[in-house]
C-alpha cells in the first residue's frame, strides 16, 4: 500500500476541520455526544471507484459516530448529481451519502456506529477506527 502525500493528508485534515465548523454545534445536542472524542480522519488509503475516479477511503471518528468516508482525490471533480453511492468493498457493499462541508467541498460518508458515548479516549477511538478498516477491507 502506497503512503498518502502531504497534500492528501492536508486535505483530509481540512475536511475534518470543516466537519467541526458545520456539524459540531448540532452534534453537541445529541444525547450520545462524547466530549472525550474529537474529529479525526484516520486510516485512509487510495481507492479506485468503479467510474475510474480516484479516491481516498478511510474512517471518520466524531464525538457522535464512526463512519467510512470516501474523498474524491481530484479537487476539480464536480459535486455529485445524486446524493448516494454504493461501494463494493472486500467485506460487502456499503451505502454512502454525500455530506456537504461548505460551499465547494464534501465527502461521501457511510455511518456504521451512531453512538460512541462509551469510547473512553481519543486513543480508543483511533483503535476502533483501525479495527473498522481492517474488517471492512477483509473478505467475509
Amino acid at each position: 500500500m502506497q503512503a498518502l502525500t502531504a497534500d492528501q493528508y492536508a486535505r483530509l485534515r481540512q475536511l475534518a476541520e470543516a466537519w467541526n465548523r458545520y456539524h459540531l454545534k448540532a452534534a453537541k445536542r445529541e444525547p450520545h455526544f462524547n466530549p472525550r472524542l474529537g474529529v479525526d480522519a484516520l486510516c485512509f488509503q487510495r481507492h479506485r471507484i468503479e467510474d475510474g475516479c480516484r479516491g481516498l477511503l478511510g474512517a471518520l471518528v466524531t464525538p457522535v459516530s464512526l463512519s467510512l468516508v470516501l474523498v474524491i482525490d481530484e479537487v476539480t471533480a464536480p459535486r455529485p448529481l445524486t446524493g448516494d453511492l454504493t461501494l463494493a468493498l472486500p467485506s460487502g457493499r456499503y451505502p454512502f451519502m454525500f455530506e456537504t462541508l461548505g460551499e465547494a467541498d464534501g465527502w461521501w460518508r457511510c455511518e456504521l456506529l451512531d453512538d460512541l458515548s462509551d469510547v473512553g479516549s481519543l486513543q480508543k477511538g483511533s483503535r476502533l477506527a483501525q479495527q473498522l478498516m481492517e474488517r471492512v477491507m477483509t473478505s467475509a
